[in-house]
């Protein structure tokens, strides 16, 4: 059993169900999707009382049960204007699931700045938040820490969500206390704003009943052992996402410079700093940590903790978006540069790749150079003083670069492309054409897939079949690094579920979870306004060839969508 909570802010009330079996297991992006279709949702102005905001954790929230303590949040996007599920790590999930909360569901608005504080007895309260207005994250949590102690989690609010500035996020505290993992994307960072929700504070407990107990911490054995076994999880642990720019930066596909160039550096010439390796290399170097978990036991720890040269720690994670968007594409170089950027994002709660997507077109407008640090601090000075230019700055990319009249502004659906360039990674284009949600490149991310030679129909093909199984993750809680045990081993995932929760799912309800979350996804976009057009590149994708590999975009959005439905038709 687990307890799922309708929560009034304007009267204060809380309305309280029981979930048993399958309707815990449809949790997360599957259970945003069809909460925001029943209600109606899409044609309500985002920042209105009328957009709820919903938190779920997944059937295995509150165990150990590796990378599956995910929390996704979800809402009608202020950014977009369509649906949105941003997740995030760190323990708020394991929080939730310690409590035997499924989920709860923020609906109205507080009438001033509001805590809520969900307790191990059950208790759910509202206490005054004025305390904390206008505080960074860092300072918040260690605030909140004083009083409400260290066995607790928290969900913030930062400074720019205040102002309901479209690059906030919401951060959740990480194994070590930080607030520094963020359901990042699509500005459900404003509409908690929007609600006058300052922070959520539950305790942390004890792990949740279970159906059969014995068995499900089996199967927390068993998927560890299968994980340790796999070589994309031995290079995660060894290197963390940052490996990922070592990558895109040989094949050409890393935005540089506004994604004008598609590598940073030659790597046959010289060190690429920015790069997991010489990142790694650095951190042992200096005593930071190279390997971290962000979530009570994951056992992938593909995080790190970034250290200076005194070996103090300055951020906790150096992430490959953030090297991709805040890092090359603003032209930066230096690693300690981009930390100390991250910091501040981190403080702010803001998504560092719509920040970066933002900066680059500002560079891109004459605004400052690339590569000018100082300028980039200066823009987050600004939102972090909610100044008028800094307001304009926090709405993101595409705001910013309508405000100056840019050409080069690369978002879609009004969300800045994440840090694969689609002329050259192609699958992870089409499915960032393609998601309901947005240029969002965890909807189904395939970066090392050949693409040469390859027609529309195999690579859309390759999309949706990535898009289903992570749909699929984003709606268990389970992060998508450990796609290449979970997706591969579909049977385990489900018989995992049944152990669990008393149930008796097929294998085959690992794909149908994803596919109904899929349709469900468009159908609500549909209704908010949304057509093939909107899936479109932006021009300059089409028309300037991307150095060094001189690929220009092939697929064009009616391509890719008729493609698509031929598939889905021939299922």
């Amino acid at each position: 059993m687990r307890l799922y909570h309708q929560i009034d802010l304007a009267a204060k009330t809380i309305t309280t169900d029981e979930l048993h079996g399958e309707d815990i297991v449809r949790s997360g992006r599957y259970l945003i999707a069809k909460t925001l279709l029943e209600q109606n949702v899409a044609a309500v102005d985002p920042l209105s009382d009328a957009n709820p905001l919903i938190f779920s954790a997944g059937p295995f929230a509150g165990t150990n049960f590796s990378n599956a303590n995910r929390v996704s949040v979800g809402c009608k996007s202020p950014l977009t204007g369509g649906i949105k599920e941003a997740n995030g790590g760190g323990t708020f999930g394991f929080a939730m699931g310690q409590l035997q909360i499924a989920g709860f569901t923020l609906h109205n608005a507080c009438d001033s700045w509001q805590i809520i504080r969900m307790t191990k007895e059950g208790d759910i309260s509202f206490e005054d938040a004025s305390d904390y207005m206008g505080m960074g994250n860092f300072e918040t949590a260690e605030k909140l820490h004083e009083k409400y102690g260290k066995k607790v989690s928290l969900a913030l609010c930062g400074p720019v969500g205040e102002y309901q500035g479209l690059t906030s996020g919401i951060s959740m505290s990480d194994v070590d206390l930080r607030p520094s993992r963020l359901a990042a994307r699509g500005g459900v960072g404003a509409v908690m704003g929007a609600k006058k929700v300052k922070a959520i504070v539950l305790d942390l407990h004890k792990m949740p009943a279970m159906h059969d107990r014995k068995k499900v911490m089996g199967a927390v054995k068993e998927y560890k052992k299968m994980l340790d076994a796999e070589p994309a999880i031995k290079a995660f642990q060894d290197i963390g996402t940052a490996m990922v720019a070592d990558y895109t930066n040989h094949v050409g596909g890393l935005p540089v410079k506004n994604f004008a160039i598609g590598r940073a550096v030659d790597t046959d010439k010289e060190i690429f700093k920015l790069g997991g390796d010489a990142l790694r290399a650095q951190n042992l170097e200096r005593g930071g940590e190279t390997t971290h978990a962000c979530m009570p036991g994951c056992t992938i720890q593909c995080s790190n903790v970034y250290a200076d040269k005194d070996g103090n720690e300055v951020v906790s994670p150096v992430e490959y978006e953030t090297i991709g968007l805040l890092g090359t594409n603003c032209g930066l170089s230096d690693p300690d540069e981009l930390a100390h950027l991250n910091y501040i994002a981190n403080d702010l709660g803001v998504d560092t790749i719509e920040l970066g997507g933002m900066i680059g077109v500002l560079m891109e407008a004459g605004k400052g150079e690339f590569g000018d640090v100082k300028f980039m601090e200066s823009v987050l000075e600004e939102m972090r003083k909610g100044s008028e230019e800094g307001k304009i700055y926090a709405q993101g990319t595409a705001v910013v670069g309508k405000h100056f009249n840019v050409a080069r502004v690369p978002v879609i659906k009004g969300q800045a492309i994440s840090a694969y360039d689609p002329r050259v990674i192609e699958v992870t284009g089409i499915t960032m054409m393609m998601t309901a949600q947005g240029a969002d490149h965890t909807a189904g991310n395939m970066p090392q897939y050949d693409c040469k030679d390859k027609d529309a129909t195999e690579l859309v093909g390759v999309s949706l079949d990535a898009q289903v199984s992570c749909a699929t993750a984003d709606s268990l809680g389970l992060c998508i690094f450990g796609r290449s045990v979970t997706n591969t081993h579909p049977e385990f995932i489900i018989n995992a579920c049944n152990e669990a929760h008393g149930i008796e799912l097929e294998t085959e309800f690992f794909y149908q979870l994803g596919k109904e979350t899929l349709a469900m996804e468009l159908q609500f976009n549909k209704a908010a306004g949304f057509t093939e057009a909107d899936d479109e590149l932006p021009s300059f994708f089409y028309d300037e060839a991307l150095p060094p590999s001189n690929k220009a975009a092939r697929w064009h959005s009616n391509e890719v969508n008729e493609t698509a439905r031929a598939l889905q038709n021939q299922a």
